[in-house]
């Protein structure tokens, strides 16, 4: 465009976004309607969702999957719902964009139908967040938002756009160049190398450590540093455990991998961890739940840690070596200052030893006949049956669990996406990952407690042909809770049930009635079935399947102490 040729606000936002790569952007009506007719003209799909946290869910999915900002909007009295959706973006490390409408200033701190003060409900949920109170601001304001999203450790951003439904920005006329900055189209924005003397430190570490292990973090995922990490691993021989969040960067089947660790986690890799003398942290955050609560590793375990962030160095580990930079670039960095050296065959024995033992106890779980169905059993067919290019997306609590310690991704070209802890999420997130890649197999695997977060997302999901197939481990109530109450409730009379049991539903029925496939799996020996004839659907698809409350995931191990 012409420098000094004048165009609406709603073209310039249309027009940007379509410049950044955005293809979908989730919403629930009243905000932008004239960009929306612009979009339309640009070939950008509008999606208009049942509530603004399933729209922001979706974003955050999207953007997950496509390594571009996601976009969610929402009107004035729509933006507390959008910002309560933006908890899992920010902190799974998301680059989600939230356009929320305000009223004008004249309304402000007069009562205002519907109206809240939005900042203080976005600034815990975002790492910008900003009021657009004049046209003029637009294109500065905007472009920054794809800049703060994308760069560094990516994550959301919050525009606060005058008017409810942003209707004076929209309508008014500037000559705005749209100005498109190809680095913040995907993130990682920009790869940051990190310090020769820091990858030397911490190369002299790994190669005087006698029983190293690696943990890959969720870091190596937004890098796309997994075949980085491997390699490393390969050359010296390192066992690799990972976050949830980090599963997928090794095969499960790879000689090396132990499985997830933490509080989420197989038993294996918990005592891998704890035994080492060594702990390589890569794109990881060292929080409670990888660590679990910190006791894998002890404190005090010598750490070298890769992050982009110099203030995670160290945070929860201290006197850790750390190297500041992106991971892929870090990684490869750190394997070309090593040599190869023999295997600590002691080390590795040691390591095979624990994950084979951990395998003997769980798969006859994984092989079981059993009625209901052991979610185990569930996670070994859907293991099997997994497209080599799959998305698999897992809702938190005992989701996460499942997916993490019993699916196992065998194929390089699987993607493994876990909430950060909103139960609910998986989903609609789902669909977000299915408009970012609809040339890819997206499955969700959430419980009954978790669906009906966002079951009105189904006629969503019908009304645009998002052809998900959503697993729900249907056991009638919310099973990871049931041993701590019956616990407190000790010999007290009452009823326990009351805290976690739901009434009976037929989720098949009800996708069927909002035109989906509905499939109910009541044995074990139809599971492979149903997820095949799903796999294979041109619908939206849900496959129920029946499992029993008295089935729990295994509790984490912790050293003794």
């Amino acid at each position: 465009m012409e420098s000094n040729q004048k165009i609406t606000g709603a073209r310039f936002i249309a027009e940007t976004l379509k410049g950044y790569g955005v293809t979908h952007v989730f919403y629930v009506d009243n905000i932008l309607r004239k960009t929306m007719v612009d979009l339309e003209e640009l070939g950008i799909h509008r999606v208009l969702t049942h509530s603004e946290k399933a729209a922001a869910y979706m974003a955050d999915g999207y953007a997950r999957v496509s390594h571009k900002a996601g976009v969610c909007m929402a009107q004035s009295v729509g933006a507390a719902n959008l910002a309560s959706g933006l908890q899992d973006a920010y902190l799974g490390l998301s680059p989600v964009i939230a356009l929320t409408g305000k009223k004008p200033p004249l309304f402000q701190h007069r009562n205002a139908y519907q109206e809240v003060q939005h900042g203080p409900l976005f600034a815990p949920v975002t790492k910008y967040n900003v009021d657009v109170v004049t046209p003029a601001q637009l294109p500065t304001l905007l472009r920054q938002a794809f800049r703060e999203a994308t760069s560094g450790a990516p994550g959301p951003v919050h525009l606060d756009l005058l008017g409810h439904s942003g209707r004076p920005l929209e309508a008014a006329e500037g000559a705005w160049p749209v100005v498109i900055e190809e680095a913040f189209t995907r993130y990682p924005a920009f790869r940051p190398e990190p310090e020769d003397a820091a990858v030397e430190r911490a190369a002299g570490a790994i190669a005087a450590a006698e029983r190293p292990v690696i943990v890959a973090g969720g870091g190596v995922r937004l890098s796309s540093a997994a075949a980085e990490v491997v390699a490393l691993a390969e050359k010296l021989s390192i066992p690799v455990a990972t976050s949830v969040t980090g599963k997928g960067t090794i095969l499960d089947g790879h000689p090396l991998s132990v499985g997830a660790v933490g509080s989420y986690s197989a038993r294996c890799a918990n005592q891998v961890v704890s035994e080492a003398d060594l702990v390589i942290y890569i794109g990881s955050r060292t929080g409670d739940q990888v660590t679990h609560n910190w006791t894998v590793p002890a404190i005090g375990t010598p750490v070298v840690q890769i992050d982009m962030d110099p203030a995670e160095i160290g945070r929860s580990y201290p006197g850790a070596i750390g190297v500041v930079g992106d991971a892929k670039t870090s990684v490869a960095k750190l394997n070309n200052a090593l040599k190869a050296k023999p295997a600590n065959e002691a080390w590795l024995e040691r390591v095979q030893a624990l994950v084979r033992a951990w395998h003997e106890e769980i798969e006859p779980l994984r092989q079981s006949d059993a009625i209901p169905i052991r979610p185990e059993r569930l996670c070994q067919e859907l293991s099997d049956a997994l497209p080599e290019n799959a998305v698999l997306v897992a809702d938190t609590g005992y989701s996460s669990i499942w997916t993490a310690t019993m699916v196992y991704l065998n194929h390089p070209d699987q993607t493994y996406l876990r909430a950060a802890g909103s139960l609910g999420w998986g989903f609609p997130a789902a669909l977000g990952a299915k408009c970012a890649a609809p040339d890819r197999p997206v499955i969700c695997f959430t419980g009954d407690g978790g669906f009906w977060y966002h079951l009105s997302e189904l006629e969503t999901a019908r009304r645009h042909n998002i052809n998900t197939m959503t697993i729900i481990n249907n056991n009638g109530g919310f099973g990871q809770g049931i041993k701590d109450i019956h616990a407190v409730y000790g010999d007290r009379p009452g009823n326990p049930e009351e805290l976690y049991r739901f009434a009976p539903v037929s989720f098949a029925r009800i996708a069927q009635e909002m035109g989906c496939l509905g499939i109910r799996v009541e044995h074990p020996d139809e599971i492979k079935g149903a997820i095949r004839q799903a796999l294979a659907a041109d619908r939206p698809t849900v496959v129920e399947v029946i499992t029993g409350l008295q089935y729990h995931a295994a509790e984490p191990w912790a050293p003794p102490g």
